[in-house]
Parts: C-alpha cells; structure tokens; sequence
C-alpha cells in the first residue's frame, strides 16, 4: 500500500489526512488547533503542524505529502528567513484604505485586468501596502514575502531560520502554485506570472517571490527532522506544490465544470471550476487559478458558520435546535430578514458595516422567526455569490454544498429553497486536507489520483422566491 498524505493548514487548526493512494481509503488523521486572532505568529502554524503530524501517526510510511491552506495571509521574512512580525490573516481587515488606495492610483478595470481580481482588505497586496504605511521599519526588512503555505512547504523541506532548520534561509528555495499566488493582487491568472510593478507599488520595493510550481511539479523533498520542536519526518518524501484552500477542496472534491461549491465555513465561499480565465472590474468575482491547471472565480464572504453561532447563542440553543426552530417558521420568516454582516463585509466591499435585522413586526419577532432569518440571510448572502458567478459565465448544474453547517437539516432544507440549481451535500471530510492528498499522489506519480466522494443527502428541489426577493428588498 502506497500512502499520502495532505494537510490542511486552516484559519482555525491544522488538519492532517493519510489515504491511501490507490482507493483514496483513510487510514488515519491527525489535528491540531491554531490561536485565534486576525495575525498570528506563523510559528504557532508549525507548532500546530508539528501537533498534527504526530497526532496522525507521523509520516514515516508516507511517500507523498502537500500543504494546503488559508489564503492571502502576509509572512513576511528578512534576509536570514526570520519572520519580521506576525502574519496578518486573510480576515484581518485593516488594509481597507489600503486597497482603496490602490484601486485608485491603477484603477479597478486595469487591475481585474493584470491579476483577475480588484483587491480588497483580505488580499495580499493591500496588506503589504498597509506594512508600508503604517510599519515603514519593518516592511523595509522584507526580503521576502510567502503565503501561509508556501512557508510551511519551505519549513518542512527543511528551510527557515539558521537557529531553527538544517538547511537554513534559502529564500530562493520558496515555492507556491497558482491558486495561492493568484490570490496576492501580483500574479496572473491570464500571464502566469508576477506583477512586479503592483508589487512594487504595495510595498516599496522589490523582494524574493515564491517559484510559482505547476499542477502536479514537486517541490522537492523532506530532508529529516526530529527534535524539540521538530516534526516527526523522514528524509525523502516527495511533497507536493500546495494549494489555497478553495482550490484545495476543489481538487478534494472532484469538481469539474458545472459544480459550483459553496463552502459554510470561519468564512463563506462560492467558487467554480472553469476552463477560462475570468475578470470582474466590480470586484465582487476573484479570478483565481484552481489547482489543477484551470481557473476558479470565487465569492468570498466574511460571515458564514458565525452567524449561526452568534443567533444560536442568542437564542441558548445549540446548532440543532436552531435548526429546529428555523424549520417552524414559514419561507421568508414572515418577512424577517437577517442582513448577517456582524464581521463586517468582504462581498460586498463592506468592512465597517455591522448585522442588521429588519421586518420586525409582533408577528415576526419569534425565537423560530430569527433562526429562520439567520439561516436565510447566511444563504441569501451566498447565492447572491452565485449569481455573480453567472455574470462571468459560469453556468451552474449542481450545488455541492459543504462545511459543518452543511450537514444541519434545515440548512439543506433551506438551501433547497434559496438556489435555484441542485443541491448536493457530500458526506463530511476534509476536503482541503484530501485535496492536499490528491496533490501529493499527482506529484508522486504524475497521474491525477480519482477518488469517489460519497454523498450524504441530495434535498429535494424546493426553490422559493420570496426569500430572496426579501433579502434583496434591505
């Protein structure tokens, strides 16, 4: 038996999944949980990686691995590969008048142009250009600049800080893949390569970028490491290029062209697969490149899986039985809408704004009305997502609907009622994790592994206009 593994460094905790190459079978799994906070100290990230991998078993019968993980997150290093202050995460929103600035001096429809997206307070650039602003010493320390798991591919071959890693800061030696690097606002989708200038422009000078690695391209190998602080890993596993998290799930799902996912998870996506690059000067669609040698135009919202949080809370009750008392009020909550931004906004550009509860009348304001409005409101938001989608032409087929708030009844229930297209639930996993299998598998053998992903519920179509023409009213 041949086995690979992925991992999935996440906003929340960093996941490691070991199949096996041939059926796709788990073998076994580990986890680890990562600090909370919009910027972190990547070393809690290895820390949390190094967790993981022994939680799993270790890796020493595994031939294969690849990292996938959060996109945008700024890691910023000097020159002997220290890491210059924490790394600010993809839901740290204080570079909005960064992105604003930049928007302005190059103009939405050029930028959507160059990289394939309007950068927004999550994407890389705007961080950068935040550090230049607001922290002139340290950005102009910056030697190079990685993304979450571009620098935990370079630490577990072996590279990093001379005090901390056998093969020391070879900068050089940074690698990435499309769909990470095409969430910085300096790389295209269309060219696939880096915009020096918009680099440039955000941070003030030039530095060393990650090699953008292909598809199924290796990174290279482990080298061995034990010891304090050191995960438990043999020298000479292959380790896969890596993914960003979306593109990670896509390749852990098999989507192809006609899926479009929507992922309830820290934050909301809805991406598709597509066989073309696309552009959308409004911003509201990112253009991203997928894993897998396509693209993937993405929607991304701030508010997902929280705002059933926030209102079960609320309301005192767990996940289930917010479910419960959505599924007692009618469509449309008898007119009670949830505009859910209670971290602000992404999609829309909003990132001052807050939640908003409108329609409140004697009859509506019940604890079945709320729950109703939350999980309205959540998928409202999202299918807004995929309507953007369709204006840069995608054409959807099926819903594949996953996250942990998939599996609660009245979210598919609901959901069924909200798209206006199929939806499908897959049977819980971790699909950014698996799809860092999937890669591993591809770097080892050069053939695409194909695994079946069991379904676990296909609700019944049952769209109902009025709750969007609702949501769309506030």
């Amino acid at each position: 038996m041949t086995l690979v593994a992925g991992i999935d460094s996440s906003t929340q905790s960093c996941k490691v999944v070991i199949r096996d190459l041939e059926t796709g079978a788990p073998v076994r799994q580990g986890r680890a949980p990562h600090p909370a906070g919009t910027e972190v100290d990547p070393q809690a990230w290895w820390e949390a990686l190094t967790a993981a991998i022994t939680d799993a078993g270790g890796l020493d019968d595994v031939a294969a691995v690849s990292i996938a993980g959060q996109q945008h997150g700024m890691v910023v290093l000097d020159a002997a590969g220290e890491v210059i202050r924490p790394a600010l995460l993809w839901n740290d929103t204080r570079s909005a008048a960064a992105a604003t600035d930049l928007v302005a001096e190059f103009g939405a429809a050029a930028l959507a142009a160059r990289t394939g997206s309007v950068p927004v307070a999550s994407f890389t650039a705007t961080k950068l250009r935040w550090l230049r602003d607001a922290e002139p010493g340290n950005a102009a320390r910056v030697a190079a600049v990685a993304l979450p798991h571009d620098w935990l591919t370079w630490r577990l071959r072996g590279y990093g800080p001379a005090s901390a890693s056998p093969l020391g800061p070879v900068l050089d030696e940074l690698v990435t893949d499309r769909s990470d690097a095409s969430g910085t606002s300096y790389w295209s989708p269309s060219t696939g390569g880096y915009d020096r200038e918009l680099l440039v422009a955000a941070l003030g000078h030039d530095v060393v970028l990650p090699r953008v690695l292909g598809p199924s391209e290796p990174a290279g190998s482990t080298v061995a490491l034990s010891g304090p602080g050191l995960p438990p890993v043999p020298a000479g596993i292959v380790v896969g290029p890596g993914a960003g998290d979306n593109a990670g799930a896509a390749l852990g799902l098999g989507a192809t062209e006609g899926d479009v996912v929507v992922s309830i998870g820290t934050s909301g996506t809805v991406f598709a697969v597509t066989g073309a690059p696309s552009t959308d000067e409004s911003g509201t669609v990112a253009g991203f490149a997928d894993a897998s040698g396509a693209f993937l135009p993405l929607v991304a919202t701030l508010n997902a899986a929280r705002v059933l949080d926030a209102t079960a809370a609320l309301l005192g009750v767990d996940h289930d039985g917010l479910g419960t008392l959505a599924l007692a009020a009618a469509p449309g909550a008898g007119g009670l809408v949830l505009q859910p931004y209670f971290e602000g906004e992404r999609t829309p550009n909003l990132p001052d704004a807050t939640a908003t509860l409108f329609g409140m009348t004697l009859a509506s304001t019940t604890r079945e009305g709320l729950a109703r409005a939350a999980i309205e409101g959540l998928l409202c938001g999202l299918a807004d997502g995929l309507d953007a989608l369709r204006r840069v032409g995608v054409e959807p087929a099926r819903i594949l609907l996953i996250g942990g708030a998939a599996l609660n009844p009245a979210v598919q229930s609901i959901a069924a009622q909200v798209f206006d297209v199929p939806v499908t639930v897959p049977e819980p996993g971790e699909y950014v994790a698996d799809g860092g299998a999937v890669q591993a598998g591809w770097a080892l053998t050069g053939v695409r592994p194909t695994w079946t992903v069991s379904t676990a519920a296909t609700p019944a179509p049952d769209f109902r206009s009025v709750i969007r023409e609702q949501y769309a009213a506030h």
